[in-house]
């Protein structure tokens, strides 16, 4: 049990860092866009936004995962 949560918490940071970094791609292409192309500013900040939400998901999830972690360690030490 405690092997598949570790491993559900391993998955869960990563996928933090995969949206983190595709967030700053996107805030990349936003400020080479407004300088260089038609995109709308409003789209890409709603892409932006799409990548925080799903960081903070995967940081929710691994949050929980750490609990039930604890929990379950706290209830295999009895005494």
């Amino acid at each position: 049990m405690q092997t598949f949560l570790l491993i559900l918490l391993i998955a869960c940071m990563v996928g933090a860092v995969v949206y983190v970094v595709r967030g700053v791609i996107q805030f990349m292409r936003t400020q080479h866009d407004q300088v260089h192309g038609p995109n709308s500013p409003m789209e890409s900040g709603l892409k932006q936004n799409k990548m925080m939400w799903r960081r903070i998901q995967f940081q929710a999830l691994a949050i929980v995962v750490v609990i039930i972690i604890l929990m379950v360690a706290r209830s295999g030490h009895t005494g």
